[in-house]
């Protein structure tokens, strides 16, 4: 199977390293891609935000699969034009990819579905949003309606803190405060059956203690020794399921992967958002741990044939923690030369804002690498994780020194 995989972060670089484990992988092409892919896939450049640019590099390579990491070229229509040109596509049409694109759309589908979820208003003007605010009260959550690139949300009890915020955008959705840890679960769907990943969370707080403003993630860990036993269950029955199928009622079925971000609540799973892509971080510490072959899986949901498939797990735990440039996240430092990318056993490193130059790999963006520790329990792979990460040098970067812990140290008490 020849594979073209879109994108350019840590995120693509865990999909392509699981690509090429897959046996019936013949050739792997990346586009744009980044230093760290360019090991494992033949790279190409690509204005990814352009659908029918995509579509005609899919068609020239004569690829048998393309599978789309970020959100932009989803929003945009990428999928249909892969689609049209009779290529089967990982990823969701234009019209499906809303329920990321619109927080108001997924509002709607969830509404329609019966999907437990925050209660929220859309607003459009100052009185509206100042009207929501006083409603819903403090914590304040207000989300910019569209694309945010992880920095469209703000959770804050300074009311003109929240304003401020909600003023940026001509449309925002403001929310209830939904209490309760945040846990990240995936669903592959084919349009009709929806399978579940295991539970991972992340850290979207730049600093330790959950601290700063929000981010597109700070790491995270796989598995969650302290959710639910029967939370891919109920995942699966109350929220992948029924919106699954309300996309399909309203024609535009969802083929691709299904991100939820939940919150365990004192009155059960809520849906805080859903995403129309593998998560970042959460995909460093997922794809490792996932047995199944994933080329064939993505296939199979392109193709519509889930139905009857089952995921095999390895036995592993996996921690992700993100080094960030010096800056991030208002204002990352770009250029700054990275150095001690030591070989660790059961460490991956995953470039992200990352490029090659004469100097070596420079910073080129935010989040920089994702380093992911595995081991036989979180300890084990927190600390891999952590010894890799601290021989990584590069001026004024910085990265939290908490991810997993409290899980870690819970973990180790049971």
């Amino acid at each position: 199977m020849k594979v073209l995989l879109v994108g350019s972060g840590g995120r693509e670089h865990a999909l392509a390293k699981a690509l090429t484990q897959d046996p019936s992988l013949s050739q792997l092409h990346c586009a744009p891609g980044n230093p760290g892919i360019a090991q494992l896939a033949t790279l190409h450049p690509l204005d990814i935000e352009n659908p029918n640019s995509v579509a005609a590099l899919a068609i020239a390579l004569d690829v048998d699969l393309v599978v789309i990491g970020p959100e932009t070229p989803l929003v945009n229509g990428a999928a249909d034009a892969i689609r049209k040109a009779g290529i089967a596509c990982f990823g969701p049409s234009k019209a499906a990819a809303q329920l990321e694109g619109s927080k108001d759309f997924a509002k709607s589908v969830m509404r329609d579905a019966g999907v437990p979820t925050a209660k929220f208003a859309t607003c459009e003007n100052q009185s509206e949003i100042e009207r929501a605010l006083d409603l819903f009260g403090a914590p304040f959550v207000v989300k910019h309606d569209g694309l945010a690139a992880g920095k469209g949300v703000v959770v804050t009890s300074d009311r003109v803190a929240a304003l401020h915020h909600a003023l940026k955008s001509s449309r925002v959705v403001i929310e209830e405060f939904l209490d309760g840890p945040e846990v990240s679960l995936f669903g592959i769907s084919d349009g009709e059956t929806v399978i579940p990943l295991q539970p991972a969370q992340d850290f979207k707080r730049v600093f330790d203690n959950d601290e700063g403003p929000n981010t597109g993630g700070m790491g995270a860990y796989s598995p969650l020794p302290w959710a639910p036993d029967d939370i891919m269950e109920d995942t699966l029955k109350q929220v992948l399921n029924p919106t699954i199928q309300e996309m399909a009622a309203r024609g535009t079925p969802f083929i691709g992967l299904l991100y939820a971000g939940l919150s365990l609540t004192t009155h059960g799973i809520k849906v805080i958002e859903f995403n129309a892509r593998f998560g970042d971080p959460e995909t460093q510490v997922l794809i490792p741990r996932l047995k199944t072959p994933l080329a064939t899986l993505l296939y199979k949901a392109a193709t519509r044939n889930l139905n009857g498939t089952t995921l095999e797990w390895k036995e592993d735990s996996a921690v992700t923690v993100v080094l960030a440039a010096e800056g991030y996240p208002s204002a990352p430092k770009s250029g700054g030369v990275i150095t001690g990318f030591s070989v660790i056993e059961n460490v991956q490193i995953y470039h992200a804002g990352t490029s090659a130059t004469e100097q070596g790999i420079v910073a080129s963006g935010g989040r920089v690498l994702a380093v992911t520790g595995i081991g036989e329990d979180l300890t084990e792979a927190r600390n891999r994780a952590y010894r890799s990460i601290s021989q990584i040098s590069l001026p004024g970067s910085f990265y939290r020194t908490d991810i997993a812990l409290n899980a870690s140290v819970a973990e180790k008490g049971n």
